[in-house]
């Protein structure tokens, strides 16, 4: 009998585990979707500067301004699943994605892809802030970081599978200029393939349960204390419900006012919150997956070799952003951050260096041996640090640092500076190369990478294991002495 009952709990853990997995998976299916956008276009705006005659302008714009969409759709996320619940919101995502991929395939004008690109950007937007926020509300503290940072894998693996996608369609086609099925080029197709993964994150949306702290919310609570019990693994889901109840009793349902405090109108954590979004922006993250398969043909490779170095970079990112969540909760997002933070430094500061090397100019730039291969390298070891680190964690931090009162705003105010930074890195990219160039692009790059390690050791918080019901916004003013 005893041996019986000490296996039990051990038993009953696992499910708990696999079934939070499991619906964190499902959820994180947005996060591909984020993923495949952000990368789709990459082997596209080739293509499609020729045939709709864009020029540098125009195509850094049909790039970028999916991204005001973004910034569009995280602002409202947060209301709207305050509002509606975290399912209808998802099930809103997934809809404006099909929308986006369909229409953005069958494109006849520029205007006509601009506002299937915003679309897009307003789906995806919404499943930035979505994603990990259930997530957080689902998962048990001990393993939130790990879970959280299934958003970041999803969208390590949405950019995987599309770069995948858009180098096999090319292939095909012989060029993604080029018509590959019923008369449609390749570049048509690579954007219909989206329809699939949006369709499926839908069905998932679904199938898994409301989030037990919107249950609460609407005052349904037994509906709350089953999905605590079978989901969270609470030992007493009656109390879990009744502690919830009491942190939104106090705390209401996140408003402006809530996030307001001494420092330019906004309370210190919101802050803390936006420039630490902007920081996994402003290090040129997006720049390179964007913008890739460009930036490797203006240096010599070929279309094809372009493609393939892509991918690559793409992989890396999701082997490294798994070993991220394998350590996440145990080294902490704190030390992770300061190590990315150090790591992007030093690679970019050697991608800079091998730039400063190029001969021609605009479009047609070559590097010499040895410093093709020093960009190669430099390029993928930002890529290393950056899903070790800043890729993962700032999601899982903006979804659980800040209290109860405040999470869904301030998450959507975070969000929000993630997107309009990336937008602006986006959009000023391909003109800034024309005329500063790859070395000062890099260098700027690198810089701010240094200064985001300034800014972890002096603003953020450690939030590893802690229950959201504990997060205070007193409590996380500044960072406990000694904190790595």
């Amino acid at each position: 009998m005893a041996e019986t009952a000490s296996h039990s709990p051990t038993s009953t853990d696992s499910g708990h585990r696999g079934k939070a997995v499991g619906i964190s998976i499902a959820a994180a299916v947005g996060g591909f979707l984020f993923g495949f956008d952000s990368s789709v276009i990459n082997g596209a705006v080739g293509a499609l500067s020729g045939h709709f005659e864009l020029g540098a302008f125009l195509s850094g714009f049909v790039v970028s301004i999916a991204l005001l969409g973004c910034a569009v759709g995280a602002w409202y996320a947060g209301r709207l699943a305050d509002g509606w619940g975290r399912r209808r919101v998802m099930l809103l995502g997934s809809g404006m994605f099909v929308l986006s991929s369909a229409g953005s395939a069958f494109a006849f004008s520029v205007p006509d892809l601009l506002l299937w690109r915003v679309v897009g950007g307003l789906g995806i937007g919404i499943a930035s802030v979505i994603a990990p926020a259930y997530i957080s509300e689902v998962a048990p503290a001990s393993g939130r970081g790990a879970l959280g940072s299934l958003q970041q894998l999803a969208i390590t693996i949405g950019q995987l599978v599309v770069l995948s996608s858009n180098k096999t369609l090319a292939g095909a086609a012989g060029g993604s200029a080029n018509e590959l099925w019923f008369g449609m080029p390749a570049w048509r197709w690579m954007f219909l393939v989206g329809v699939v993964p949006a369709a499926v994150y839908g069905v998932l949306a679904l199938l898994i349960p409301e989030s037990p702290r919107y249950l609460v919310l609407t005052g349904k609570y037994d509906q709350a204390a089953s999905v605590l019990g079978r989901v969270s693994g609470e030992r007493d889901p009656r109390a879990k419900v009744d502690e919830i109840r009491n942190t939104l009793r106090k705390e209401h349902r996140s408003s402006f006012s809530d996030i307001r405090g001494p420092r330019f109108g906004l309370h210190p954590l919101v802050w803390a919150g936006i420039i630490m979004a902007a920081f996994q922006q402003l290090v040129g993250i997006n720049a390179i997956f964007y913008y890739s398969t460009t930036l490797w043909k203006s240096v010599g490779f070929s279309e094809s070799n372009s493609f393939t170095t892509s991918v690559i970079t793409a992989g890396i990112n999701v082997v490294m952003t798994v070993v991220a969540m394998l350590f996440i909760d145990r080294a902490g997002r704190r030390r992770l951050l300061n190590i990315g933070s150090i790591g992007m430094f030093c690679a970019l500061a050697l991608t800079a260096l091998a730039f400063s090397h190029q001969q021609g100019s605009g479009d047609d730039v070559t590097l010499p041996d040895p410093y093709g291969p020093m960009a190669l390298v430099g390029a993928n070891a930002f890529v290393v640090f950056f899903a070790l680190s800043w890729g993962p964690i700032m999601w899982v931090m903006l979804a659980e640092m800040f209290p109860n009162r405040m999470r869904a705003m301030a998450l959507a105010i975070g969000t929000t500076s993630n997107w309009l930074f990336n937008f602006l890195v986006t959009f000023s990219f391909e003109p800034m190369t024309h005329k500063v160039g790859l070395t000062w692009l890099y260098g700027a790059f690198a810089t701010f990478a240094l200064l985001s390690f300034f800014f972890v050791r002096a603003k953020l918080p450690e939030t590893k294991q802690r229950a959201l019901e504990d997060m205070t916004g007193d409590t996380y003013r500044r960072p406990e002495r000694g904190a790595q």
